[in-house]
């Protein structure tokens, strides 16, 4: 939409006119914008002028325009206008001279490029500086002298040096008026843009006898309301001279110059002719005084009429010359002939093509959707035709494109894919620029965009799931072990806070963890005996809106410290000592069990391996004591000399890193054999219940174990056959049966399986440095992962059998 804005009235007539032609601009613009405003203001006029309200006419928000950078784009470093961004105003900085800003031009627009950004919005505003007459005409000389023979015939015409004045249009010079006389008149030659020519005409024939002198007065006269003049002396002097003026060869001289051509260069020679002879015959040749704006350009050769070029000629300067040539011949009287000679310039390419960036952002969000503005780049290039056209691209593979704009060589840097900052966060794009001509020439300006961050990435877990082992027995409220979450997004996106997921399981309130580095504490000390092992979750947050989680499992398994002394089950403890007393008959044999003496460790492994060995013992010949399964022998048969009782104090002590260790005193009565048999009856008598129920159960727990195990034998075999997998297990051969109740845990660690065991073990296994001879790594001659499944099993089964069997062999002995 255009608007027809004046500061200042100038006739209703005029007014008119102009808005009319404004609105026919408007039409023809029609397509090429949607959005541009025009104003007009005076020149001169003082800094802070208002131009007009650009928000008001656009329709734009006031409220948002700070909000949005509201300014004029400029590449001069004092720019004429500047925007308000509280009201939108257009203000005049500085006081602006039309003819220095346009010179030489009839109208004086100067368009304006202001911006509105997020959302990009480009409007364009042209302001007419519209010309006072602030200058008066002046002539290149106060006064100009002719001599002009006598025997010019009425007509003959004499050019006048123009006036020039600094204003144009209506302002410039309009007219010229010569004072008074009865011998010449005035004509005025238009030149169109180079103004208006002043010609001296004779009227009358002139009489140097009668009048040999004439002075008159040549006034130059603007547009202006009132107008101002300017005034040049013209001072005559009647010559009698030869009659016969030079005559040049063509009535119009025209030549075609290359611009940039080099000083010398000759661009066209005229020639005149003159009837006359001797001195008043002969021509010389020389530029007419209105040339001033040439003389720096070209010059003449006096004698032979050859315009050579004399500086540098650029046609974005000046693309046409009309040049003044003068024809003179060498009479006492000089007589004159003029003719004009059209100088057009051909454009060469000697302009690059010029790049404006403007910036609206120096970073743009990863989540940009294709198509999203980043800056806005205008080129122009000084040359003309193909010369002058522009094509702009990027070389790089990159994901931004130029998009053409409505605007003549205007472009916009675009997104033309989704960005990603984690694989690139920065980008130098050069855009290029180059024109048609032959040969091309071309121009580059790097544009630096950065991408910033958006929350798209969640916290990603160093493992998962987590495994940790903890010894038992630490200390609460110390850290145990952590966990580690990363975050590929930057700032307060990658900043990762964490937090156990509370649920049922209430172990999970025993444990916190610092939200900041991921260490996790027991708020209690663990205790193997009462818990083996148990998992939690813990999740990790970043610092997003909205924040992005995950989730990890970790599981703990508590390992088992020497923190159980061995606890006697036989001899019966009485006030904090096991004491017991064993009556056996002086006809026992040597090798026959005297008692045995029982005894379970809490800890497993070889925590949990009880070794018995006498302490003191009244007879070592006597007397001998099953390191293993604590079974007291005889050594010997008795005699008659031996003493009737015997005291044997029996430690049981476990096989940890520090053992521990518990005492049993047995003492052993000698009898004869009708009182022992009587004191066994008694005592099989009073345990007959108990024994026949433990028996009872023994059976059937070994019958449901043995089942399982043939169960899983089988199973192992077909999965053996099936596979063609070749897994063999030896076990050592039992010498010993070591009479403790049996514990075992397995587990794994990476690519490895560990079982803690007594002490039986494996052939082939190994045992691990540093885990007290407790732990076993079962070796691992799998194929496929199904015998993953069944060897542990079958381990178990064999472990848990022989713990069976030593439980049910070591209860029919003591009954026995």
């Amino acid at each position: 939409m255009f608007f027809c804005i004046s500061m200042e009235q100038r006739g209703a007539q005029d007014w008119v006119r102009r808005c009319f032609l404004w609105c026919v601009a408007a039409v023809l613009l029609c397509s090429v914008t949607s959005a541009q405003l025009r104003y007009s203001i005076s020149e001169e006029v003082d800094g802070g002028t208002v131009v007009g309200n650009v928000a008001k006419d656009l329709g734009l928000d006031r409220n948002a325009l700070k909000e949005r950078k509201y300014r004029i784009v400029s590449s001069t470093a004092e720019p004429l206008f500047h925007a308000s961004q509280t009201d939108g105003v257009l203000y005049v900085s500085r006081k602006i001279d039309r003819e220095k800003e346009c010179p030489q031009s009839s109208t004086c627009l100067i368009n304006l490029k202001t911006v509105l950004e997020n959302p990009l919005e480009v409007h364009y505003v042209g302001v007419e500086v519209l010309d006072v007459n602030d200058h008066s005409p002046s002539f290149p000389e106060e006064e100009t002298k002719l001599d002009i023979s006598e025997s010019v015939l009425p007509g003959a015409r004499f050019q006048l040096p123009a006036s020039k004045d600094g204003d144009t249009g209506q302002f410039s010079v309009q007219q010229y008026k010569l004072s008074d006389n009865d011998h010449f008149r005035l004509e005025v030659k238009d030149k169109g843009k180079d103004g208006k020519i002043p010609i001296l005409v004779v009227k009358k024939s002139l009489d140097s006898e009668t009048t040999g002198y004439h002075s008159l007065i040549l006034t130059a006269v603007d547009g202006g309301k009132p107008p101002k003049t300017g005034e040049m002396n013209i001072s005559i002097n009647v010559l009698d001279v030869n009659d016969n003026a030079p005559i040049f060869s063509k009535d119009v001289y025209s030549v075609m110059l290359n611009e940039n051509a080099p000083i010398g260069t000759a661009v066209i020679k005229v020639n005149a002719t003159d009837l006359d002879e001797g001195s008043n015959g002969e021509v010389v040749y020389s530029f007419s005084k209105n040339n001033q704006n040439i003389i720096n350009l070209f010059e003449i050769v006096v004698n032979t009429g050859e315009i050579v070029v004399k500086g540098p000629i650029d046609y974005e300067e000046n693309d046409m010359f009309e040049i003044e040539i003068q024809a003179s011949d060498k009479g006492p009287v000089p007589l004159t002939t003029e003719k004009s000679v059209i100088v057009k310039i051909v454009d060469v390419n000697d302009n690059a093509p010029e790049i404006e960036v403007t910036s609206f952002s120096s970073s743009i969000p990863e989540d940009s959707r294709p198509g999203t503005t980043v800056a806005l780049i205008s080129v122009n290039d000084l040359d003309s035709g193909l010369n002058g056209k522009v094509i702009c691209s990027i070389n790089e593979d990159v994901p931004f494109s130029l998009s053409p704009s409505l605007q003549d060589k205007m472009f916009s840097l675009v997104t033309k894919s989704p960005l990603d900052r984690e694989k690139r966060s920065h980008y130098d794009i050069t855009v290029v620029a180059r024109d048609a001509g032959q040969p091309a020439l071309s121009s580059q300006k790097t544009i630096s965009v950065f991408i910033s961050d958006v929350n798209d990435n969640s916290p990603e877990f160093s493992f998962s799931p987590y495994t940790f082992y903890v010894t038992e027995g630490n200390n609460a409220g110390t850290a145990i072990f952590s966990v580690k979450a990363f975050d590929q997004d930057d700032n307060e996106n990658a900043v990762v806070s964490y937090h156990i997921l509370r649920n049922d399981n209430m172990l999970s309130s025993f444990l916190s963890i610092n939200s900041e580095n991921g260490q996790i504490s027991a708020l209690k000390s663990f205790d193997f005996e009462t818990l083996k092992s148990f998992q939690f979750q813990v999740v990790a947050r970043d610092g997003g809106s909205p924040p992005l989680s995950s989730n990890v499992t970790v599981k703990v398994f508590i390992l088992d410290q020497n923190d159980n002394a061995p606890v006697i089950l036989y001899p019966v403890s009485s006030n904090g000592s096991a004491q017991g007393v064993e009556e056996i008959p002086r006809n026992i044999k040597a090798g026959d069990l005297v008692t045995k003496v029982r005894a379970y460790d809490a800890d497993i492994g070889y925590n949990g391996w009880l070794l018995f060995s006498l302490q003191q013992v009244s007879d070592h010949s006597l007397f001998s004591l099953d390191r293993y399964t604590g079974q007291i022998r005889t050594l010997r048969s008795l005699t008659e000399t031996d003493e009737a009782e015997h005291r044997l104090v029996v430690l049981v002590k476990d096989n940890g890193n520090v053992s521990l260790s518990a005492t049993a005193t047995v003492t052993v009565k000698l009898v004869e054999p009708k009182e022992a048999f009587a004191a066994s009856d008694v005592k099989s008598a009073a345990t007959v219940d108990e024994e026949d129920n433990v028996t009872f159960y023994l059976m059937l727990t070994l019958g449901s174990v043995s089942l399982l195990f043939v169960i899983s034998i089988v199973v192992l075999i077909a999965m053996q056959c099936s596979k063609s997998t070749e897994y063999t297990s030896k076990y050592l051969q039992e010498t010993n049966y070591d009479g403790t109740l049996c514990h075992s845990i397995q587990y794994r660690s990476g690519d490895k399986r560990y079982m803690l065991v007594g002490p039986r073990m494996s052939i082939g296994s190994t045992i691990v440095p540093g885990s007290h001879a407790n732990t076993l790594v079962l070796p691992d001659r799998r194929h496929t992962s199904g015998e993953v499944r069944f060897f542990p099993f079958a381990v178990f089964f064999m472990a848990l059998l022989h713990c069976f069997l030593d439980s049910y062999k070591s209860a029919w002995s003591w009954s026995s």
